[in-house]
Formats: C-alpha cells, structure tokens, sequence
C-alpha cells in the first residue's frame, strides 16, 4: 500500500484489468445459470429444496462483501481479486461434480462468497481508477459484467447444446477464467481504497434511504430470480432441453448489457424518472410476458424485456441515494446496496418456495407485479435532491 498522500497513479494497464476482472467476474457466475436444470437433476431436489440451497450461493456472497473490503483495505484489491477469482474457476467444475443436497449447499456457499468477493473488489478498483481517469468510466466497467453474462451463459449453453460433455465445458470455463486473471494480473491495484474515511461499514437505513433500499431489493430479485429460475422455467414449462435451457439468462444479459453500456446517455436524455418509469413497466411487461407465453421463444423475449427495464433502474437508485440527505452518502449508497444485495439472496429461494406451494409460473407473475410496483414508487424516489 502507498502511504497516505502518494498515490500510484492508474493508467491504461490498470483499466483494461478492471474490465478484465468485470468479465471474470459476470462470466463465473453466469455460468452456474445453465448448470441449475443439471444440479437439481443430480441432487433429487424438489422446487423448496431447491430454493433452500440456492439460499446458499446467496448467503455466501452475503456473508463475504463486507470481509472484501476489509481485506482490501489491508491487503490490496490484487490479492483479493486473485484469491476469490482463483476460487471461482476451480468451484465450476465443483458444482458440476457434487450429487448431494449437503455437498451442493456447501458448494454454492463458496462459490457465492467467491462471486461476492470479485464484485466488490473490483469495484473498489474500479472506484479509484476512474477517479485516476478524471473521467466517467462505471457504466462501461459494468458492461463487462454483463458481457461476461453474455459470454458465460451462453457459451455454456451453446456447447452443452452441441453435445460437449459437461465435465469439458466446465473445467473449459475454469481455464478461460484463469488465462483471464493471467492477462489482469499486473494491472490489479497492490492496494486498496486508501482514501476510505473511518466510518461504520454499515447503518440500518431511515427515511428515503430505506425506500431506494426497498426498490432495489425488488429489482435485484429480478436479477437474481433469472439467473437462478429461468433455465428450470424453460425446461418445466415450454420443454426445452436442459442444454439449450441457459439461453433463458443470455436473452436477459444481452439486452441487459446493451442497456447498460448506452445507460449514460439514456439517463442523460430521459432523465432518472422516465429511466425508473419505463424500465420497471417494460420489465414487468417482460415477466408477464413470459408467464403468459405458450412457447419458449415468446418466453426468450420476454427475459430479454426485463434485462432491458432492469439495465439501468438500479444505477439511477445509487445516484438518489448519494444525492439524499439524510445519511452521509457513503453509508447510504452502502445501506441501499446490501439492502438491494439481500433481494438476490433472498429472492431466488422466495421462488423456490413459491414453486412447491403454487407453481414457477405463479412465481414469474409475481415478480411482474413487483416490477409494476418499482415502476410506480420508483420515480418518486428518483426525483430526490
């Protein structure tokens, strides 16, 4: 770590590993997504059980970001970021390999831990970085994300569907992540944030804090909903094979990654309101949409809709909450984003539950309905000065 007041000044070296590390980080997890529909088949878990451990991937994401950045700020993000990204490539396969209920539990723990790590490591890189840059550089980091959302899901479903057998695909996916980490090595920050004010690393949110924490709670639901369900929901309802059933989540991410890397000029043009207007009503249009479908492709369109409203509703809810002014805005971007956080983790398993009880479908509608909700609660948070 530099000392306080000599800064080691990031350049070109240094973005390209953030984008890198953004990659890593969007296609290790997009690729449990086609993995879902074959982990559940292995285990001989139902919709709850199902729901119950994938409460763990969750969990263990949880349970790891406010650690990250502890670590980061002692150790730097290039450690961090070579430790958990090292762990996510080798748990792929793992999660390809395990065929009990316990195994698979304790295995999504890590792998969301791993996940959790990565995402706030790099972004505390990416922090500083476009800071060094004196120029707006988050939205295009992001995009990576979701480009490498992009690239895992699909990827993995492509070559599943042209008959390569599971154990290559993902032990493939574990190399690519590595040579991935390999070119990002040198340019990762040796350490963290150095400007990081001691505060607490958490406050429960109050006032318009705590309702942007709320909507972004249902729009990461969303999220974390598609990556987890949406593969199950074409298999179970519109018999797609378990092989091609991860283009369910690469019809959201690609739209989504669109989204994302116009987001700046979208925001400009629109303004935050219109942004959280249309994208809450265009992604529960989507959710209806794929509740309503009577085939898979009108199914595809519909996930796809929803990438598109989410890709750019949760960034203007950051931007509120930095603007408001009932807490310091550090901790009230930090409550909003654990708070948001909590909807991936507990999400997906409120679906599994929903599943065993009514249906997937009735789960998918549901979620339309919240969307509807964010869309018209939404612009009024929004509009905060």
């Amino acid at each position: 770590m530099p000392p306080r007041g000599q800064y080691y000044v990031s350049g070109k070296r240094e973005q390209i590993a953030t984008r890198l590390t953004f990659l890593i980080a969007g296609l290790g997890m997009a690729a449990w997504a086609p993995l879902v529909p074959y982990a559940k088949e292995r285990v001989g878990a139902d919709n709850g059980t199902l729901g119950l451990l994938l409460l763990c991937l969750g969990l263990g994401s949880f349970i790891a970001m406010p650690i990250t950045g502890l670590l980061t700020s002692r150790y730097g993000c290039r450690a961090v970021i070579v430790g958990s990204s090292a762990c996510l490539a080798y748990m792929i396969p793992v999660l390809a390999a395990v065929d009990t209920p316990l195994h698979l539990a304790i295995a999504l723990a890590v792998f969301g831990a791993s996940v959790g790590s990565v995402d706030v490591a790099v972004n505390i890189q990416a922090v500083m970085v476009e800071k060094d840059s004196g120029r707006s550089m988050m939205s295009g980091f992001h995009g990576l994300f979701s480009l490498g959302g992009i690239v895992g899901a699909g990827g993995v479903s492509l070559a599943l569907g042209s008959g390569a057998p599971l154990p290559g695909v993902v032990f493939a996916v574990g190399g690519v992540l590595t040579v991935l980490l390999m070119l990002a090595y040198h340019g990762l920050l040796t350490y963290g944030n150095i400007e990081q004010e001691k505060t607490p690393t958490f406050v429960f949110p109050k006032g318009i804090v705590l309702v942007l924490g709320l909507l972004c709670f249902l729009s990461f639901m969303g999220e974390g909903a598609i990556l987890d369900w949406s593969a199950l929901f074409l298999v179970s309802n519109h018999g797609v094979e378990q092989a091609s059933a991860g283009l369910a989540y690469t019809s959201f991410a690609i739209t989504m990654t669109i989204g994302r890397l116009l987001g700046d000029r979208i925001v400009t043009h629109l303004g935050g309101q219109r942004v959280v207007l249309f994208g809450g009503a265009l992604s529960a249009a989507g959710f209806a949409l794929a509740f309503l479908a009577n085939n898979h492709i009108a199914a595809l369109a519909g996930f796809a809709l929803v990438g598109a409203g989410l890709s750019n509703i949760v960034p203007v809810f950051f931007t509120a909450a930095g603007r408001q002014t009932v807490l310091p805005a550090s901790l009230a971007v930090t409550a909003v984003f654990t708070l948001g956080y909590a909807g991936i983790l507990l999400g997906p398993a409120m679906i599994g539950f929903i599943a065993q009880i009514w249906s997937l479908s009735f789960g998918i509608l549901l979620l339309s309905i919240f969307m509807g909700f964010v869309a018209v609660v939404g612009p009024l948070a929004a509009r905060v000065r």
